[in-house]
Formats: C-alpha cells, sequence, structure tokens
C-alpha cells in the first residue's frame, strides 16, 4: 500500500506528545506547516472541488479535543471519537464527505494515552459488559501502517480493559494484529463489496480477495469478526453483481468465518455534496444518483425508495441464507 504524503500540517501542540515527535522524525523529508487548528485550514476549505484527490495526499496531525461517546446500538454499544479521522481512500460514497466536505483527508491525533485512559475509565463504569466502536471516523487498519496505533490500542484494552473494542476495515493490512494478545476483546469486521465496485468506486482500498484472506488470517489468529456488505449500492445490474459477491463469500471465507462470525447490510446513503465533489474530482467515474430509485433524506442527502430497499433486501437474505446460513444478519439499515 504505498501511503507517500506530499506534505504535512500540524497543529505547533501535537510535537508535545511522543506520537507527534515520533511522527516528526518518520516524515522529515517532506515539507512541514504549521497550523492553528486541524479543524480548519483556510487554503484547504477555499479548494476546488477538482482539488479533492490531492487533499488527499496532505497528512495532518493534530490533538483531539472532542472526547464525547455517542450511543449506538447495533454491533457496538458507544461510537468513540478515536485517534484518526478521514481517510487516505477515495470512496466515491464516503459519508466522512457530508460532514467535511472536501476536507475529509485524513487526520492523525497523538493524545492516544489520553484517549485511552477515558475509554479505560468509561469502560471501569459501565453496567456490564460493553462494546465500543472505536473506527467510525477512520481506517483502523490503514492508520496503523503510519501510527502503529490500533497493534498499540488491542495490546492496551485486551490487558486492561473488561469490555470489548471494535472496529470495520477495507484495508487487509492485518498482519501486525496476527501476533497479538487480544484476548478476544476486538471484534474485526471487514466491509466489502461486488468487485467492480471496490475497484470502480472504492477508490484507494485493497481488492476483495485480499479482504478475504485478511479475515480468514485474523479468524485464525483468534479474533472475533464480522462481515459488513456496504454500503449496497443498486446499480443496473445489482442482482447479478451481489449474487457474485455472495457466492465468492461462501466460497473463500474459512470454515471459522462461515460458522462464527456475523453480518451487517447497510444500504447507500448519497449526498449533494459527494455528487459536486465526485462530477468535478472524478470525471467519467460510476454514477452513483439515480433519480428514478432515490427519494429525499433531508439536508441534500437521499436513500434508495422503500420498495427498491425491499426488493434488494429480500434478495440479500435469501442468498446468504442459501450461502452462509450459519452467519446471522444482526441488521439492515
Amino acid at each position: 500500500m504505498n501511503l507517500d504524503f506530499d506534505a504535512v500540517y500540524c497543529e505547533p501542540g501535537a510535537l508535545e506528545y511522543p506520537l507527534g515527535r515520533s511522527l516528526r522524525e518518520k516524515y522529515a523529508r517532506l515539507p512541514w506547516f504549521e497550523i492553528e487548528s486541524h479543524n480548519s485550514i483556510p487554503e484547504f476549505c477555499a479548494a476546488e472541488n477538482r482539488d479533492f484527490p490531492g487533499l488527499k495526499r496532505h497528512l495532518i496531525i493534530g490533538v483531539r479535543k472532542t472526547h464525547r461517546y455517542v450511543p449506538n446500538r447495533k454491533v457496538s454499544d458507544w461510537l468513540v471519537p478515536y485517534t484518526s479521522s478521514g481517510c487516505r481512500a477515495m470512496c466515491l460514497y464516503c459519508y466522512l464527505v457530508c460532514n467535511y466536505n472536501k476536507c475529509a483527508y485524513l487526520r492523525l491525533f497523538v493524545n492516544r494515552e489520553q484517549m485511552m485512559e477515558k475509554l479505560l475509565k468509561s469502560d471501569a463504569g459501565a453496567r456490564g459488559a460493553c462494546t465500543y466502536e472505536i473506527g467510525s471516523n477512520s481506517d483502523l487498519v490503514l492508520e496503523n501502517e503510519i501510527t502503529g496505533n490500533l497493534a498499540w490500542t488491542v495490546e492496551q484494552f485486551a490487558r486492561r480493559g473488561l469490555g470489548r473494542l471494535t472496529f470495520p476495515t477495507k484495508f487487509d493490512m492485518v498482519d501486525p494484529l496476527l501476533s497479538l494478545d487480544h484476548r478476544r476483546r476486538v471484534i474485526v469486521r471487514m466491509s466489502v463489496n461486488p468487485e467492480e465496485i471496490v475497484r470502480r468506486v472504492e477508490i484507494g482500498t485493497s481488492p476483495l480477495d485480499f479482504r478475504i484472506r485478511a479475515l480468514n488470517a485474523v479468524a485464525d489468529a483468534g479474533y472475533p469478526v464480522g462481515l459488513l456488505i456496504a454500503p449496497v449500492i443498486l446499480l443496473p445490474d445489482w442482482r447479478r453483481q451481489y449474487g457474485e459477491l455472495i457466492d465468492s463469500l461462501a466460497d473463500q471465507l474459512s470454515a471459522r468465518v462461515r460458522e462464527g462470525g456475523f453480518l451487517e447490510i447497510i444500504f447507500m446513503t448519497y449526498s449533494f455534496v459527494q455528487g459536486a465533489i465526485n462530477r468535478e474530482a472524478f470525471p467519467g467515474a460510476v454514477p452513483l444518483f439515480d433519480r428514478a430509485q432515490m427519494v429525499g433524506r433531508g439536508r441534500g442527502k437521499y436513500c434508495y425508495t422503500a420498495r427498491l430497499r425491499s426488493e434488494a433486501e429480500a434478495f440479500l437474505r435469501q442468498r446468504l441464507e442459501e450461502k452462509l446460513p450459519d452467519m446471522p444478519v444482526l441488521y439492515v439499515v
């Protein structure tokens, strides 16, 4: 995975932390620019939509100041702001673009010890064992290639925590996790889509077969695992594409995954902001907005019509029941 960057933009306070100083040394060859806040870099905010891929080649380093946990009732109990936000990949549907517009680039937060101590304190005070989603704002497997934060987190929480952590990923670089003493306190969830969608829509992510092998590897290493079919994108030949995807999963997933893993299904939500960026930054890209099949969902967002979504859900459930009968579908949204 090529993770070269063009430049680093850094809050001065970030260099007071060990990880900040380590990153300063690691990327010493790059130009460094001081910024007041990772949340507002004026020249990035003023960039044109067509500049979006170029912005993704900048690395932003700061100190996370927001630590508010949000209740969640799917795979986890809480969504936890953690060590990164944004991503180097350029998925054409990325929901982070809805929040950050063109500024959905990768931001690293160096105060990981502070975040871990809050997490452990919350975990110790919880009523019963809780599961904490630490990857809702970034892809931690990708981030780990830069910081080593995910491997550090697994060992810290496994040794000191009571509940569980979980995160999703679209990347296959899981080798640093395989030998860790995770104590089954970390649930690894792999996001998948048909190969054509991976290649043409999930730009910069790992190929489908690489992801499947990675999930098999973490399951063999004893991690609890799950599989997200997400987001489901209903292109004109969606039945063929998702039928072939499920066939591939049934053929390639290990028995450990098929018999012990679970499934999540998430349908795509698309926004006006994403459409505007994609038209200028990725001319000729797969059109994801279909006026005939989508309806407004408020604040410039669109989702599939209830009829189409119901039809697709029934198709997916039937095929999954036939091909992966031992993997329960936890939810469909």
